[in-house]
């Protein structure tokens, strides 16, 4: 009992420390917003929500626990297999990405944003710049 309490504590610990970094980071990023229109903005939720949708419409709550992979992509790149069988430990290949360039952030396959890493205790994340639009996601499935 002693280890689930140890864990929720370093989960609790961890969600503390991620809004204490998010709540710094948005902070000194307040300042900059204006000198800078490419700075990220906020994602209105109003405009993700359907009206015609009730939130406790029963029908909606059976897909809200259905588990999705979210990836983040730093590049790719085409490689013939005579080369793919020569790497070993310490080749480099080149990705088609520009350093510094964002991520692509994709939900099953599917691009739904753009971001940068950023690191909180030794582990990674990624801090959303750019999310796109259901509509434009819509358009591209097409």
């Amino acid at each position: 009992m002693s280890d689930e309490t140890d864990n929720a504590v370093d989960q609790e610990s961890m969600a503390d420390d991620w809004a204490a970094a998010m709540e710094e980071q948005t902070g000194a990023e307040g300042d900059t917003a204006s000198a800078d229109s490419q700075e990220a903005k906020p994602v209105d939720l109003d405009e993700l929500n359907d009206e015609t949708i009730p939130l406790g419409d029963p029908k909606l709550d059976v897909i809200l626990d259905i588990p999705v992979t979210l990836t983040m992509e730093v590049g790719n790149t085409e490689i013939a297999i005579r080369n793919l069988l020569q790497l070993s430990q310490g080749s480099v290949v080149e990705l088609d990405r520009v350093a510094g360039e964002p991520l692509d952030v994709k939900v099953n396959g599917t691009l739904i944003a753009h971001g940068e890493v950023v690191v909180l205790n030794d582990k990674y994340g990624i801090r959303l710049t750019d999310v796109i639009s259901p509509q434009e996601r819509i358009k591209r499935l097409r």
